[in-house]
């Protein structure tokens, strides 16, 4: 087994953390003190992440990306999830349910996005439908020739970057129907407007860009704005919830890391009782662990990457995506909490980035599905397959 980078990887790292450090990082503060990015600054970050080489990260070159492995993404999605805030949203990934659109739907939709020319957001939560997505209620009924949507969607992250929403709702309200359709923001003020944007609430964390509530009332969607087929929605969706925690995985492990490192710093040069904290045992077993919690969520991290890469059975690629968001999202909590407690006062300030963090890693172990939704997945595994779905070292057979 070949556990090293390829050169095109470490190059990939390299520029990575070197655009986190220069383009990112030096809005960490004004991001937080705005409560997301301002609006004024948000094209320029757009033209930098051209720039550097990172427009459309995670679609194929035929639909405008780049053309990227999962392991290629993955070395790049780990550096920019050192940066706090959200930053790591500035680099756009496309919705991963519209390559499976039609050639005029890529064309109208993916492709712009990817070139960053437009953006989508995705409306799948609902008040009572969070954990299980049966239970929403947002139904789509066929008028003619058109759909009309009508409920009202949670969380809607980056809703006031993008200028269309992918909207998951079921067909007639019957819960075997999920389906998903694309919603032009320009329709949503024509009138009489059908589309509410009801509040973004705030939430622990700053964040790039909001996370609204948005209202529909029999807003019109044309027939060929329905994305798939009738009762695919969630088929669709499932394929972003893999890539989606991996990048949570990946983030976890660049935000782990920099807290690490911070608080490393800090306890070589923090003298007290005339010597440096880390001389002291209890410092020196902090940052032991903290280490070994970086490594072994690394490990697993850049292996699950390479399994997808050498097209592990679709299903054990879910169990697998599973298993890595549950344990990196709460192997980064503890190391961000220890790394606080090092730093003492000082990780306690909101200027410090260990404090930043703090806040920000908290929603990893629940969104994207929760830390209890893990385990019920990876327990479904278990039951279904045994242990090998886990314990072998090449995947189950």
């Amino acid at each position: 087994m070949d556990f090293a980078f390829t050169p095109r990887q470490q190059e990939l790292a390299a520029r990575a953390r070197a655009f986190a450090d220069e383009v990112l990082l030096p809005l960490e503060q004004i991001t937080d003190e705005h409560g997301e990015v301002p609006v004024e600054l948000r094209e320029g970050i757009r033209q930098k992440v051209r720039d550097w080489g990172f427009a459309g990260i995670n679609h194929s070159k035929e639909n405008g990306g780049l053309g990227l492995s999962m392991l290629e993404q993955t070395a790049i999605e780990e550096q920019l999830g050192r940066v706090t805030n959200g930053l790591w949203s500035c680099v756009w990934r496309p919705p991963v349910s519209l390559k499976f659109g039609t050639e005029a739907q890529r064309e109208r939709w993916l492709r712009p996005s990817c070139a960053g020319h437009r953006r989508g957001a995705f409306a799948i939560t609902e008040e009572g439908a969070g954990s299980d997505p049966r239970q929403v209620q947002t139904r789509a009924v066929k008028k003619g020739d058109q759909w009309l949507l009508t409920g009202v969607k949670w969380f809607v992250t980056s809703y006031n970057a993008s200028d269309f929403v992918i909207v998951h709702a079921h067909v007639d309200g019957d819960p075997d129907k999920p389906t998903l359709f694309i919603v032009d923001k320009p329709s949503f003020t024509e009138a009489p407007p059908t589309v509410t944007h009801l509040r973004s609430p705030k939430f622990m964390h700053n964040f790039a860009f909001d996370h609204a509530e948005l209202e529909f009332r029999d807003t019109p969607v044309p027939e060929d704005a329905l994305l798939g087929s009738i009762g695919r929605g969630f088929e669709l969706t499932k394929d972003w919830f893999v890539e989606a925690r991996l990048q949570i995985a990946s983030h976890a492990v660049g935000a782990a890391c920099r807290a690490a490192e911070v608080a490393n710093d800090y306890a070589a040069g923090r003298q007290q009782f005339g010597r440096p904290i880390r001389d002291f045992q209890a410092i020196e077993f902090m940052l032991a662990d903290m280490a070994v919690e970086i490594f072994a969520a690394k490990s697993m991290l850049y292996r699950v990457a390479w399994e997808i890469d050498q097209g592990l059975d679709r299903k054990l690629v879910h169990a697998h995506a599973s298993a890595l968001k549950l344990h990196c999202s709460e192997m980064a909590g503890r190391v961000i909490d220890k790394a606080l407690q090092i730093l003492g006062g000082r990780g306690y300030m909101r200027e410090n980035p260990v404090e930043r963090l703090y806040r920000d890693i908290r929603v990893d172990r629940i969104w994207e599905g929760t830390s209890e939704i893990q385990r019920v997945v990876i327990a479904g595994q278990i039951r279904k397959r045994g242990f090998g779905t886990f314990a072998d070292i090449g995947g189950a057979p």
